[in-house]
């Protein structure tokens, strides 16, 4: 526990940028202010806004009213109406980019590794550099397996990707090591799920790994004394991390100049992984399943929500309310987590709760930095309320563990279970 609460103060988490020291890094207010966030950050909350006398102003706009396309509203006793009426809204306010059709996928190694056949792939959206991706199926697999869309999380780390939830040779970064260790206690969960199964797909995320911003490709002004030599070197990894955290209100901001948003990206991004995954002819494309931590539980949320081919979803550690961003925890999240306007006409939950009555599991840390425990259970009472409206409450769960923000054996465990159950 000491180890990861050294950990949690030295890094980022969804993405998140978590204070280091007691100093908030990874993001642009921190060179600028003094503000602190330590594991009994959550004991005041509530008390105090984050924005001053501001707060409760801006909380009474969303507070103690549902949402205009809430199911929890009288008005809405069609599931299927809502869902309709409600994704078309949100699609809107996403601003989701056209990305192209199925892209050409490209195997560029394939071999065996601790009982499982990995593919290293690689496939080229219209912009950017080629993303990459990891498949990982169980050796000698004959019939085609159910598919797990794999989500990597944030953790203020864009320099790596897919290579932090799978592991494919005794040779692993030190740093690579050490990130599973803390998030995920010693465990590539993308090789542990395949192992029971599956057909696991994770690829880089926009702009992670393959897919992040690189040095030479910026206007000098912003590249400091960076480059792109050398970049395994964890000094340099971490310089361009730091980089990358002060990097993201210019990536958003220039994104909503365009007209889209993050999540909107994100989307668009994953969609095309999904598109790829369920292409394949090893994968029983009506048993697709998507999860995973933080950043990628927030990916979770959306892809669940938008996409009726996941079956079966586990979002971890990212449920809250949008009154939670409002008030206590905006200034530990990233710029990647937000859709104006939303908030009038859906609770961040209910994103999630598009899917209802698909199967949804919902695994949170109690003593979680990034959200407040009052706040986590307030979107488990909506979940819920949503389910059982929809006459599916035994399709929805949400459990709580001990600790900080994880996704530990215990909690694998359990997800694991969950897609057993939906998807076999």
């Amino acid at each position: 526990m000491k180890n990861r609460r050294t950990f949690l103060k030295m890094s980022s988490l969804a993405g998140l940028s978590v204070a280091g020291n007691g100093v908030l890094k990874n993001f642009p207010l921190a060179s600028k202010t003094n503000l602190k966030m330590t594991p009994e950050s959550n004991l005041n909350e509530g008390s105090v806004s984050l924005i001053g006398q501001y707060g409760p102003w801006a909380n009474s706009l969303i507070e103690n009213k549902l949402p205009s396309l809430s199911f929890r509203r009288k008005e809405w006793d069609d599931l299927e109406k809502w869902r309709k009426t409600a994704k078309t809204r949100l699609v809107e306010r996403l601003g989701i980019p056209d990305i192209g059709g199925l892209p050409e996928v490209t195997v560029k190694k394939q071999y065996e590794y601790d009982g499982l056949h990995i593919e290293e792939l690689s496939w080229q959206l219209p912009y950017g550099r080629p993303t990459e991706g990891i498949l990982l199926k169980p050796v000698n697999a004959k019939e085609p397996l159910p598919g797990i869309l794999a989500f990597h999380d944030h953790g203020g780390n864009k320099y790596f990707g897919t290579r932090k939830i799978t592991r494919t040779s005794e040779a692993q970064h030190p740093l690579m090591k050490e990130h599973q260790e803390e998030y995920y206690e010693g465990l590539a969960w993308a090789n542990e799920i395949a192992k029971r199964g599956y057909v696991v797909l994770v690829s880089d995320a926009f702009p992670f790994a393959s897919r992040r911003v690189w040095m030479q490709d910026v206007p000098q002004h912003l590249r400091g004394k960076l480059n792109d030599e050398n970049p395994e070197e964890p000094a340099n990894i971490k310089a361009y991390n730091e980089w990358a955290g002060e990097h993201e209100h210019i990536m958003a901001k220039s994104l909503f100049s365009a007209g889209t948003t993050w999540p909107a990206v994100f989307f668009a991004e994953d969609r095309k992984a999904l598109d790829i995954l369920c292409a394949r002819k090893d994968v029983d494309a009506n048993r697709i399943g998507c999860g995973g931590l933080s950043g990628g539980g927030m990916r979770t949320v959306f892809m669940g929500g938008l996409d009726e081919r996941i079956k079966c979803a586990v979002c971890v550690g990212f449920m809250t309310t949008w009154k939670d961003f409002v008030l206590n925890k905006s200034y530990t999240h990233t710029w990647m987590t937000y859709v104006p306007i939303l908030p009038n006409e859906l609770d961040f939950p209910e994103i999630f709760g598009l899917r209802a009555s698909l199967p949804a599991l919902v695994l949170n840390d109690e003593d979680d930095q990034l959200y407040t425990l009052p706040e986590m259970k307030q979107a488990d009472k909506i979940l819920a309320e949503v389910y059982k409206k929809a006459n599916a409450s035994n399709h929805y769960k949400c459990s709580y563990y001990p600790g900080l923000h994880k996704f530990d054996k215990k909690m694998q465990t359990e997800a694991f279970d969950w897609f057993d159950k939906w998807l076999k």
